[in-house]
């Protein structure tokens, strides 16, 4: 086969052996950090619409703005709620509020108001860091939150002049501008730094709590999950160790989000640890992608799938060398093997020696327990643990560990776990829980299983399993039959209510660019399921539709297809 040549050619050059156990230095991310910043004080640290700033720069900025937080009242202990998209002013304070020994509250951004109020309320916010996007949000309620402080950054603050005015005239009318008594501008909060007249020493330790993150948790309801610097290095140590291709000038495309664990560690702490730069996006549309990646030609991209799934087809990529790219890490949902084999041949046939590493993690583990390695590629597969990170499979009822090749659930155990639920003993002990050798194993409600040689593959949440009429459906296995299909884009196979069989497998089902739907396709597409796939996994219902929903972070919004009813459907 023509791929499996090319694994054989690019993917095996050399072998790289990823250790197993690495040293995880006792401090806070800030001084992870600032040891970089010193040996690598010329490199730059991370771009801006093209404002490139240095290592030596950056930690300025960060101690300036520690200092700015400091003459604010900022105590080590208190909760800073960061509600920013990324931005330059979002890492710098999160580093100087880690300095400080602060616990930075991560909010999305785009969140509603009574998600804003709940996040805040819940994690006792003193202070908070607010986009111009949603400043208006919070001013609705920041009466009931009783904020020491709001500090309002506009997205614009670090672009260029000529962005900036762009980026002005687009928001105008659409954010609003008028603060109030209790709420101070970036730049002019910055400024004040010179006023703090004391000294901040960081003595942070890797145990010390320094970050939460929002997650649905086991049962579906908002959780904070409470993490500390130890957690941070070691994920971002542990990808370092992994890829084997970020470094000193590496550049890596930063735009997974910095209020998502995988964002955070990975495409920011990660870059920011090793002397690479960072190339900060606040947002990137998966229909310029194709734009974005010739702009920037950034070394190493960390990204969702739905990102990715219209490059094969890109008109402006058709002749572009894109030998720049060196690695591809793909996290936060499942990517099929259909298209990942796509994406690995269009890379080749472009130059690039890159593969789709598929990378995963969950918030309670810091986004990060297993990845792909430089020299183990096994399409379909989540890799290997990374280092110190142990992985089995269980019986989701016995708990008993599965023999290899048999799909249980997914449990953790290694430095990257998170120290809990706030506030949530209760569900931090059901999904916490000390096994009889002894370790405590995160149970992520993932099913998967281990082939002989230890590699992990990935096949559904344990609550997306569908059980119908006594049958265990998965429908990653359904999606990867679909996509086999010329006619299918993308897809998506949920389960929805059935009186009597439980639950029913259906089909979502997005063709591709130029085909209209007509009764010829939908046959053609139903044959082709009633050939490959069992009779009790069939789709009972098929649903067509421009494209899929997704959350906030791109993942298929599955919640959303299980309740919708309007789409076109048979």
């Amino acid at each position: 086969m023509i791929f499996a040549r090319k694994i054989k050619e690019t993917f095996f050059k050399k072998s790289n052996t990823v250790r197993k156990h690495l040293t995880y230095p006792d401090v806070s991310m800030y001084e992870m950090v600032r040891r970089c910043a010193n040996k690598y004080p010329d490199l730059t640290a991370y771009s801006y619409y093209g404002n490139k700033v240095s290592y030596k720069s950056y930690l300025r900025k960060i101690d300036t703005c520690a200092c700015a937080f400091a003459r604010l009242g900022v105590q080590k202990g208190d909760v800073v709620s960061i509600v920013m998209p990324n931005t330059p002013e979002a890492i710098i304070s999160f580093y100087a509020l880690n300095k400080i020994g602060a616990v930075i509250n991560m909010i999305h951004p785009l969140s509603s108001e009574e998600e804003l109020k709940y996040g805040m309320e819940l994690t006792k916010t003193k202070y908070a860091l607010v986009a111009d996007i949603v400043y208006s949000k919070v001013k609705k309620i920041k009466d009931d939150l009783k904020l020491k402080r709001i500090i309002f950054s506009s997205v614009g603050e670090s672009m260029d002049p000529v962005t900036k005015i762009g980026y002005k005239l687009k928001t105008l009318g659409k954010v609003d501008n008028s603060l109030t008594d209790d709420t101070v501008s970036y730049s002019r909060f910055y400024s004040r730094s010179k006023f703090f007249t004391g000294t901040i020493k960081d003595k942070g330790k890797g145990s010390d709590i320094a970050v939460m993150l929002h997650s649905g948790g086991t049962t579906g309801k908002p959780k904070c999950v409470v993490l500390t610097n130890k957690n941070f290095n070691a994920v971002a140590l542990g990808l370092l160790e992994t890829t084997q291709d970020m470094g000193p000038g590496v550049s890596t495309l930063s735009i997974m989000p910095i209020f998502h664990g995988f964002g955070l560690a990975c495409t920011f702490h990660a870059v920011n640890i090793t002397g690479g730069e960072a190339i900060i996006l606040p947002t990137v549309s998966p229909k310029q992608f194709d734009e974005t990646i010739l702009k920037y030609k950034p070394n190493t991209i960390g990204c969702v799938p739905s990102l990715l799934e219209g490059l094969p087809n890109s008109k402006k990529l058709r002749d572009a060398d894109l030998s720049f790219l060196k690695c591809i890490i793909c996290g936060g949902d499942a990517i099929s093997d259909k298209l990942c084999e796509r994406l690995n041949d269009f890379l080749y046939d472009h130059g690039s020696e890159a593969k789709v590493r598929s990378a995963f993690g969950m918030t309670e583990c810091t986004a990060g327990v297993t990845m792909v390695p430089k020299d183990k590629y096994k399409v379909g597969s989540i890799g290997y643990p990374i280092p110190d990170t142990d992985v089995k499979i269980i019986d989701p009822e016995t708990h008993k560990e599965c023999a290899p090749n048999e799909i249980g659930e997914l449990c953790f155990s290694g430095p990257s776990v998170m120290v809990g639920y706030l506030n949530d003993e209760e569900e931090t002990k059901n999904v916490l829980k000390k096994h009889k050798d002894g370790k405590t194993w995160m149970h992520s409600g993932d099913l998967g299983y281990k082939d002989e040689d230890g590699c992990i593959f990935y096949k559904a949440r344990l609550k997306r399993m569908i059980v119908t009429s006594g049958y265990n459906v998965y429908p990653g296995q359904i999606e990867q039959i679909i996509l086999e299909h010329p006619y299918v884009e993308t897809c998506a196979v949920v389960g929805v209510p059935h009186p009597y069989k439980k639950e029913v497998v259906k089909a979502y089902i997005v063709l591709k660019e130029g085909l209209v739907l007509n009764s010829e396709i939908k046959k053609s597409i139903k044959e082709h399921c009633e050939k490959n796939i069992a009779s009790y996994a069939l789709p009972y219902a098929y649903g067509y539709r421009k494209e899929l929903p997704k959350t906030k972070i791109g993942k298929v919004a599955y919640k959303e297809l299980i309740n919708d009813k309007d789409e076109e459907s048979e």
